[in-house]
């Protein structure tokens, strides 16, 4: 498994010393949605240049002209671009032709998708590299829990790789990684924790410790 840093509610500078702390235990690098709005595609080449070894994702949840928003991130160095699972199939196959042009990847986010294995299965068709289970706040608040989410994702996907987000932390990796997803997203677990660093090496010495009990 993976470990993906969501920097989501962080400056540009503030983002790229936190990183500093806590490369030795991430992965993926994600470029959150709000990062995104505020830094644009300025955040994804500061990354790119200042962690030349580590992946990133731009978090663009692209809902239209899919192959022209992929291609702004995977031109400056994105690794990975999300496209929300709601949206025209068209959209879906533009980012993926971006994607593989660069020869890199997109990634699904399923949040609002009202039933998960029917499309699960239409965006497999399509030949999407990933799919992201992701439970909104709001939902959370009402009681609806990303475990579950991937336990229907677990159960139906056969070929994408899947990300899970949502309350992720040291204590609960185990239960996460007993469905095999391939990445564990976790933002503010780590970016607001008091010390990032060791709240990040936590969390991945408890992701080894999972997976070798598998």
């Amino acid at each position: 498994m993976k470990l993906q840093l969501a920097l989501d509610d962080l400056t540009l500078e503030k983002a790229l010393e936190l990183t500093e702390k806590v490369q030795d235990y991430i992965d993926i690098i994600e470029i959150g949605t709000p990062f995104v709005y505020q830094e644009g595609m300025r955040a994804v080449e500061a990354f790119r240049e200042r962690f030349p070894k580590k992946e990133i994702l731009a978090d663009m949840k692209i809902m239209d002209a899919g192959y022209y928003e992929a291609e702004e991130a995977l031109q400056v160095g994105a690794d990975y671009v999300t496209v929300l699972g709601v949206t025209d199939n068209l959209t879906i196959k533009g980012c993926i032709e971006a994607a593989e042009k660069y020869g890199k990847e997109i990634v699904v986010d399923m949040i609002c998708v009202p039933d998960l294995p029917k499309r699960i299965h239409e965006l497999e068709d399509l030949g999407a590299h990933g799919l992201a289970v992701h439970v909104g706040t709001d939902q959370q608040a009402a009681g609806r829990k990303p475990i579950d989410d991937l336990r229907v994702m677990a159960e139906h996907c056969k070929k994408a790789k899947i990300s899970v987000a949502g309350g992720i932390s040291a204590d609960t990796t185990a239960e996460y990684a007993a469905l095999k997803p391939e990445v564990l997203i976790v933002g503010s677990g780590i970016t607001h924790a008091e010390n990032p660093a060791e709240a990040a090496k936590a969390i991945k010495d408890s992701m080894i410790s999972a997976e070798e009990q598998l």
